[in-house]
């Protein structure tokens, strides 16, 4: 596993975590994000196989639940016992209880705002699929991931298809939207992941620009973090500390950065974790030649960290890797979920 001197907390890989049942009716490709409850159950978020796993911290089988509700799994929360489930593909947010029961649902099934996003005829991406979001609009357009204040406002990534962050209260209220298409402070390329820190300021994975913004409740811009490669996910655990997964950048066509443009060399995932101030406590990963090594990182995509101070990182290797056509699905099978104890 490659590692930086720049490690100031250390995280050990646990191997074989996942010890998922045999049958298709438990099978998945990719783990699109991954939560944990207040008895450090986990719930993997599955795709090609959307459905919710239950394991407990060993990694044991518990339950799942799911199936045939979601079109495609992409994140998923958990805030004091509730479970909201992002569907990207249905442009909505369910919410369920611990044993999968049906609560309520943030948006409509398929009723996206209008944003300009979609194929083009003929045409084909010159950096990115999300350059095709002409303006920012309302709640959704294929939204990702969702952070849950503790309140129960309801702050919500609106991405691949939108370029703003809605805010809710905890009636399903719509309070306020900010950003706008593009590269400036407070404007986005696809913001991906979110989470609250410790002060509750709202942090968001503006993907597609490389770099992390942070606002207050009332999406004023606090900070901008440009040491940061694509990113996909973030949480923050008791201490404050702040964890990125980091998405592989291939030299692809239609896998550029909107603001540093294609790359000249391969940039492998990585996962990084930052002090409050945003330096660096500990980078892992970001290795080439050893990408599909366990404890390094193909596409990370999901992160959450449980009590005892553990990360556990999802990744779409199947999905990311599969499309680009360069990992052989037998090589993605270690590269769905990896646990890491940390021992500093």
């Amino acid at each position: 596993m490659a590692t930086e001197t720049m490690q100031k907390v250390q995280f050990e890989l646990v191997p074989d975590w996942e010890k998922c049942p045999d049958g298709d009716e438990y099978s998945h490709v990719d783990v699109a994000d991954v939560a944990c409850d207040s008895q450090d159950r986990v719930y993997l978020h599955t795709r090609k196989g959307e459905r919710v796993m239950v394991y407990d911290e060993d990694g044991n089988f518990i339950k799942k639940w799911g199936d045939g509700v979601f079109t495609l799994a992409h994140g998923i929360a958990i805030k004091d016992d509730v479970v909201y489930c992002t569907d990207n593909a249905d442009s909505v947010i369910r919410v369920f209880d611990l044993d999968g029961n049906f609560k309520w649902m943030l948006g409509e099934v398929k009723v996206v705002s209008d944003t300009g996003y979609g194929p083009r005829p003929g045409e084909k991406p010159k950096i990115h699929h999300n350059e095709t979001v002409e303006r920012a609009a309302g709640p959704f357009n294929c939204c990702c991931n969702v952070a849950v204040a503790k309140n129960g406002d309801i702050f919500v990534a609106d991405g691949y298809g939108n370029a703003r962050i809605h805010h809710f209260d905890a009636d399903q209220n719509l309070l306020n939207s900010w950003g706008e298409v593009g590269t400036g402070p407070g404007e986005f390329h696809l913001p991906h992941g979110i989470a609250l820190d410790n002060d509750e300021n709202v942090i968001v994975c503006d993907r597609e620009n490389d770099r992390i913004q942070i606002f207050d409740r009332s999406g004023k811009l606090l900070h901008i973090w440009t040491d940061i490669l694509r990113p996909t996910d973030v949480t923050v655990d008791k201490d404050g500390l702040i964890y990125v997964s980091e998405l592989w950048r291939p030299v692809e066509p239609g896998q550029g950065s909107f603001v540093h443009g294609y790359a000249d060399h391969d940039l492998p995932g990585r996962m990084t974790v930052f002090y409050p101030d945003g330096t660096i406590a500990a980078r892992w990963g970001g290795d080439s030649e050893n990408r599909t090594a366990p404890g390094n990182f193909i596409a990370p995509h999901g992160l959450a960290v449980d009590s005892k101070g553990s990360l556990y990182v999802a990744e779409v290797c199947g999905t990311f890797g599969g499309m680009l056509g360069r990992v052989p699905p037998e090589e993605c099978a270690d590269h769905q979920i990896q646990k890491f104890r940390r021992v500093r």
